[in-house]
């Protein structure tokens, strides 16, 4: 069963006010709290019980997988394994995250590596939003990593967002991208206190016409760090574009790292990276028109990471 703190997480990673339409695994603290298959998306547990493979069919349209897991015991530590088998012709979005609520002394962690086979000309949607609460002095841990393999004429949209709560968290993602092949990517990050969050991303374009837009936007406050370390490979005809755009406030500490490699004469490969401060006349002109400086610096914020 869900408790009242596991459905707040739930709300905040998922946006799950209640049980989900379609195919969903529901995870709290380390056990299956939920499942739900339909015709064309099967959950399968691994034998080992490290995690679930999920497989959809191909042909599979508008339908959605829900995998969100919650934490609400302190000093509880996990890693799931979690592999994604999607058919070709399928457009289908799945929603992960996790949340953790830690009101104890000990840390708690979970580590949730997915692995993306995206077949033939499918288009996947991807959602992972990390969320940490609790007022116990043991920390929030989250190191998720995600493993993409694109087949021909296929795209891949993920949305990773780290807004409040975890303390630590490395996040690794990597692609291989066949030919006709698009991955786009939109992270939004913000970090205080004195949190860490690392962000890698390697993508390797192997195929002709094969393309990624990676972006990442962020806000580092206090006495926070985070890095954002980020490679395309370019091995063919092909083109990727990288972003990074970030604020730092108080005494935080920014790293950024774009590489590019070109290994073709036809690879078209840019990256893009900026960090400063808030403009000071952009606060003014918030303030003149009735807002405090907290609260000017908020709405400039939250419409930089919208």
């Amino acid at each position: 069963m869900i408790d009242q703190i596991q459905q707040r997480l739930l709300e905040e990673v998922a946006g799950l006010h209640e049980v989900p339409e379609g195919a969903y695994n529901i995870r709290a603290n380390g056990q299956l709290a939920q499942r739900n298959t339909t015709a064309n998306i099967d959950i399968i547990s691994k034998e080992n019980g490290t995690g679930i493979d999920v497989r959809i069919k191909s042909g599979t349209k508008n339908e959605s997988v829900h995998i969100p897991v919650v934490l609400s015991e302190s000093g509880l530590k996990e890693v799931v394994y979690n592999d994604f088998y999607i058919g070709d012709d399928c457009d289908v979005t799945i929603v992960a995250g996790c949340g953790i609520d830690n009101c104890g002394i000990q840390d708690s962690e979970h580590d949730g590596i997915h692995r993306f086979f995206v077949g033939k000309n499918s288009k996947i949607k991807y959602v992972e939003k990390h969320y940490g609460s609790g007022d116990g002095q043991g920390k929030r841990i989250l190191n998720p990593g995600t493993e993409v393999t694109l087949d021909e004429g296929s795209l891949m949209e993920m949305e990773m967002v780290q807004i409040k709560g975890v303390d630590s968290t490395e996040r690794k993602t990597t692609a291989d991208l066949a030919a006709g092949a698009k991955l786009l990517v939109r992270e939004r990050l913000m970090t205080h206190g004195n949190q860490s969050a690392v962000s890698i991303y390697e993508v390797n374009l192997n195929g002709e016409k094969a393309n990624t837009d990676v972006i990442s936007r962020s806000v580092a406050k206090d006495n926070s760090f985070q890095k954002f370390d980020a490679k395309i490979t370019g091995n063919t005809m092909c083109s990727g574009h990288m972003e990074c755009d970030a604020i730092i406030m108080g005494d935080a500490k920014i790293l950024a790292v774009p590489q590019l490699e070109a290994n073709h004469i036809d690879a078209a490969l840019i990256h893009e990276a900026a960090i400063g401060k808030i403009a000071g006349d952009q606060i003014v002109k918030l303030m003149t028109l009735g807002l405090t400086e907290a609260e000017a610096e908020e709405q400039i914020i939250n419409g930089f990471l919208k």
